[in-house]
């Protein structure tokens, strides 16, 4: 076989798994297999994430989730790394951020970037920036003024939980919840008076809540969302080229119009920024 036909022949292989890719109702940008990775698990992409997450994962379970800012993420990333088959595991927050989760690829769960985390797991070039924001049930008087006198409830392991307790320290004691929606249930039973958590998060709270909630202010802490790798991967410089190409090419900016716009109901940008008091 000469080498043309054994470049045709590559090339006709390439296209039947390109055509055989299943990734929900996702639209895939870039060109197949052109950033190869080493996957945990061969054929497939194994992504982690803590549900629920919507906007971002659209469903309350791996085998439910079609869509997505970060599943049509995982979806591209799995496209370009040549990879037919997306595997979601849902696993539990604090194992996933302190580095305790196995045989994955990737984990992309809206989290912060922070200098703690990175000394257990590694992360990818930034894809998204994130603000602190507040939720409080409609018709609640919290203020930048007076939200340190209220009871606050966050997220366990999160960077909105250490903003609450290093940055704004309130005046009373702070309720702690292993998950979202745990705290966000805990606001809406009127358990705590104010939610903290991402703004991105909270958002997509306030879209789903029929009006019963309501994302007052923001603070603006700097940080960025990145994928989450397990230590020393092999895969996170490939990974961070897909995520500029994906920015350059404006496959992020458009799975953002598409899923978090429509999730969140309103734009980060009408939420006011608020500062600490």
């Amino acid at each position: 076989m000469g080498v043309a036909a054994v470049v045709l022949a590559a090339g006709v292989v390439q296209n039947a798994y390109a055509a055989k890719a299943q990734y929900g109702d996702c639209k895939v940008t870039g060109k197949w297999a052109s950033d190869p990775i080493k996957p945990a698990i061969p054929g497939q992409l194994t992504v982690e994430v803590n549900l629920p997450a919507p906007g971002w994962w659209n469903g309350n379970s791996p085998s439910t989730i079609k869509s997505g800012y970060e599943y049509c993420m995982a979806a591209n990333i799995a496209y370009r790394a040549g990879l037919p088959k997306l595997v979601v595991k849902n696993v539990g927050w604090d194992g996933l951020v302190a580095g305790q989760t196995k045989n994955f690829d990737l984990a992309l769960s809206e989290i912060s970037i922070t200098p703690k985390r990175a000394k257990v797991v590694q992360f990818s070039t930034p894809y998204f920036e994130s603000t602190m924001g507040v939720l409080v049930r409609k018709g609640s008087h919290v203020t930048q003024d007076n939200i340190r006198d209220q009871v606050i409830g966050v997220q366990g392991g999160t960077t909105g939980a250490s903003f609450v307790a290093n940055k704004l320290k309130p005046t009373k004691q702070v309720r702690v919840f292993s998950g979202e929606a745990a705290q966000f249930t805990a606001l809406a039973a009127r358990q705590v008076g104010v939610a903290v958590n991402d703004t991105s998060i909270v958002l997509a709270q306030q879209g789903k809540s029929h009006g019963m909630l309501h994302v007052v202010g923001q603070y603006d802490t700097g940080e960025s969302y990145g994928a989450l790798f397990p230590k020393n991967s092999p895969n996170v410089k490939a990974v961070d080229k897909m995520i500029k190409d994906m920015i350059h090419d404006g496959t992020l900016k458009m799975l953002a119009d598409k899923y978090l716009a429509a999730a969140w109901g309103a734009s980060p940008n009408s939420v006011p920024t608020w500062t600490l008091k």
